[in-house]
């Protein structure tokens, strides 16, 4: 059980890592939109930094919550392939702004965003859980951000290019 544990988390890393890369690279691209792209790959970091502390602690004393953690090995190692694929991708030719953002709120969508969101606002009585939430305070709801964003920034589902 710990194996299994170990590596989900290991790819639970590994995936917000590459969701910052992705991001970095839209900071790049998207001069219009650079503070935004940071903050979203700094916080990207912070999940993955929230994680790997919490597997070097916890997991040792045996106390890692596995509920932190997506459930399929295979559903997360698919996510991380396919980042992998836009990174590459997008190294070679960048998106378009709009291109951009909505690939976005596509991986925030995703099973692992979405599960770590939902484990960050639920009711809890462990207290390794209420520490990872109180760690991740300051991080937002990045799907809502990115749709808030766009809509405030003419590039909602019905909005142009307007890169």
């Amino acid at each position: 059980m710990e194996n299994k544990l170990r590596q989900l988390a290991d790819e639970a890393i590994q995936l917000e890592l590459n969701i910052a890369k992705l991001y970095m690279i839209f900071q790049d691209v998207c001069p219009h939109d650079v503070e935004f792209w940071w903050d979203m790959a700094i916080e990207e970091q912070n999940h993955a930094a929230l994680l790997r502390s919490g597997v070097e602690f916890f997991m040792q004393a045996g106390l890692f919550p596995d509920e932190i953690l997506p459930v399929s090995i295979a559903d997360i190692q698919q996510a991380n392939e396919k980042l992998i694929s836009l990174i590459e991708k997008y190294d070679q030719k960048p998106p378009s702004r709009k291109e951009a953002f909505m690939i976005a709120l596509q991986t925030e969508l995703s099973t692992g965003e979405i599960h770590y969101q939902h484990l960050m606002t639920k009711a809890t009585e462990s207290r390794v859980v209420k520490l990872f939430q109180k760690l991740n305070e300051e991080d937002k709801d990045h799907a809502q951000r990115i749709q808030t964003y766009m809509k405030n920034n003419g590039l909602d589902k019905t909005a142009g290019d307007t890169l």
